[in-house]
């Protein structure tokens, strides 16, 4: 099998390169191949930032999409025909241009707002960690900035959340974020990036049939391709496979990426439910999740960080089945079910807890992909609540994940749906708990009953992230709190309160 040549924009110019294999990853070919060191090897996993690159493409609206992603772990032919850049390229790139004001002075030698902010707020490290943080503050400021956005010290230190610093501490870092706003603009020329872009995508490309990175643009081309190719991996925002090429060194010889076919990014509003395409990236569905339900905003925060949560995707997620993957509990809980699709059968629907068999095992045959989960929208009278249990608040991997939606009138609890992850080897759906619940009344001895089933329901494992006797403690201590939450007292600081504040205090 061959591959297409790889295309993208760097600094203002395309950028060709031919015979990528299909499993090496952005961050090999930016150093390795083009000699980009700027951008650095950490952890290799996604965790620490210091690979952070920002990519920008067409939204379809006449706009640029900007997202800091992880290079080390995103597979190089995701980015093609997208724009890149790292940070060797914000004082090179002709696009990057200052804005004219009669009030401010431009001038195209100076430094880019991220880069002088930085400068001026000693917030430059040891060099390993900083060009990380350089491009999640360019991205930030290409989101916020430059759309008239102000940006809060609580904002930056989610936008942050991906990149660690054990060097300066993050208050300069904090301190740059809101000081970059207040220097001589510059922005992206997003227009002449539009027409660029789009005669990138005018390249005549080889035909897809015996290619090994294989990107269809529809869901149809997309089944075909599957069915055509079933032993092929299947990627999206790669958050996952790409930690199986950078830590366990595994090789695909085919791989078959979901992210280009229209019909899966896309997420659809109706009276009744949305349907959020399982090439979404975390990003867009959370934030769609998080306008229909405000309460789940620090819980879509707690996801990995930013730069994981704009590769990922919420279908990879579903589809991945990892016990301890956050977004299950809550689509449990919220009632969700997934559609997969074949070329030969159609489309199936089945609630997202039928989805899995065991252990990272699923019921989806071989010619078989999910294309979207779709979410009811909730009674008037529903309350939900997402707790997420880990040893640190940023950027962890649950003990426990806990998803309550109790649906309460009158005093009595009509239905509760509730979504556990971190306590069997799939995510589960606490059967016997929600019938404790239903049509029981809405009280602290109905509460306390029903605390006691869900300890019993599950027969969690110890391991390095909790001991089991500690998940199930934690189990019934969740149930209650979302019963002292229930009863209007008002709940207390969220950790993210909390964490701003020592990060106001900090150094």
């Amino acid at each position: 099998m061959t591959t297409r040549p790889l295309q993208f924009l760097r600094r203002g110019q395309p950028v060709a390169l031919g015979n990528v294999p299909p499993d090496r990853t952005l961050l090999e070919v930016l150093r390795e191949d083009l000699g980009c060191t700027g951008t650095k090897e950490g952890c290799g996993e996604g965790d620490c930032g210091a690979c952070t690159v920002v990519l920008g493409e067409a939204d379809g609206h006449g706009k640029v999409r900007y997202s800091a992603v992880n290079s080390c772990i995103r597979l190089a032919h995701s980015i093609d025909g997208m724009a890149l850049w790292t940070a060797e390229d914000l004082a090179e790139d002709p696009l990057i241009q200052p804005v004219a004001s009669s009030a401010q002075p431009t001038d195209k030698s100076a430094l880019h707002p991220v880069q002088e902010a930085m400068v001026q707020c000693h917030g430059s490290q040891c060099g390993f960690c900083t060009p990380g943080f350089v491009m999640s503050l360019f991205g930030m400021y290409q989101n916020r900035v430059c759309q008239g956005r102000s940006i809060s010290r609580a904002q930056a230190a989610k936008d942050l959340s991906g990149n660690l610093c054990r060097c300066t501490g993050y208050r300069p870092i904090l301190d740059a974020a809101q000081q970059m706003a207040q220097l001589p603009p510059m922005a992206v020329n997003e227009a002449e990036l539009l027409q660029k872009l789009e005669l990138l995508a005018l390249t005549p490309q080889a035909p897809e049939a015996n290619l090994a990175y294989i990107t269809p643009t529809t869901q149809a081309e997309l089944l075909a391709a599957r069915a055509a190719h079933p032993q092929a991996q299947v990627v999206a925002g790669a958050t996952d496979v790409g930690l199986w090429v950078t830590k366990q060194h595994r090789q695909f010889a085919q791989v078959l990426d979901v992210t280009r076919a229209a019909e899966l990014r896309r997420i659809d509003d109706t009276p009744k439910h949305i349907a959020i395409g399982a090439a979404a990236t975390l990003t867009e569905a959370f934030a769609r999740l998080t306008a229909q339900w405000p309460s789940l905003a620090e819980f879509a925060h707690r996801f990995a960080g930013l730069p994981v949560r704009n590769s990922g995707t919420l279908g990879g997620n579903v589809a991945n089945g990892s016990p301890i993957g956050d977004s299950m509990p809550l689509l449990i809980a919220l009632r969700a079910q997934v559609v997969l699709a074949s070329q030969a059968r159609g489309e199936r629907a089945l609630p997202l807890e039928a989805l899995y068999t065991g252990y990272r095992q699923n019921v989806m045959a071989p010619d078989e992909l999910l294309v979207r989960i779709v979410v009811p929208k909730p009674a008037s009278s529903e309350q939900l609540r997402a707790y997420k249990i880990s040893k640190r608040f940023d950027d962890d991997i649950s003990a426990v994940c806990l998803v309550l939606n109790v649906d309460i009138a009158d005093g009595t609890v009509q239905r509760a749906s509730i979504g556990a992850g971190g306590v069997a080897a799939t995510p589960v759906r606490a059967q016997q708990t929600e019938a404790a619940l239903q049509g029981q009344p809405w009280t602290e001895a109905t509460v306390q009953q029903a605390m006691r089933v869900l300890q019993a329901e599950f027969s969690p494992i110890s391991d390095m992230r909790a001991s089991g006797d500690y998940r199930r403690t934690v189990l019934g201590n969740l149930l209650q709190r979302f019963w002292l939450e229930s009863q209007g007292g008002g709940a207390p600081a969220s950790i993210a309160q909390l964490q701003a504040t020592h990060l106001e205090s900090a150094l």
